[in-house]
């Protein structure tokens, strides 16, 4: 049985750590869209789950305030969305073959 290279082991993790830093890093530069109404609400996001901006069609504000309200929440929720894949589709591409990414333990 190989010996245990702590030093290695400690560079390996170090080197880990490093990588997810750019990668958030880089998520913040990445922008995603989401839309609800048909494309009436979009709303835009970073990678890193931050707002960046709303777009409301002018035909939806002569729409029901409470309607115009729950398109605004959706396509938030939308580009959010679409945020946490770009973002967990990123992080899987590090994780070595045959490990599963957090929050994927079956049975949890």
């Amino acid at each position: 049985m190989p010996e245990l290279d702590l030093g290695e082991l400690m560079r390996q993790a170090q080197q880990m750590q490093e990588t997810m830093a750019h990668l958030q890093r880089s998520l913040e530069t990445v922008v995603v869209e989401g839309s609800s109404g048909a494309g009436m609400v979009k709303a835009k996001a970073t990678g890193g789950q931050r707002i960046v901006s709303i777009e409301i069609d002018p035909t939806a504000l002569s729409e029901d305030r409470d309607m115009v309200q729950d398109l605004i929440v959706a396509a938030v929720n939308n580009a959010l969305d679409r945020a946490r894949e770009l973002a967990q589709e990123r992080m899987s591409s590090m994780i070595p073959p045959g490990m599963l990414p957090p929050g994927t333990i079956p049975g949890l």
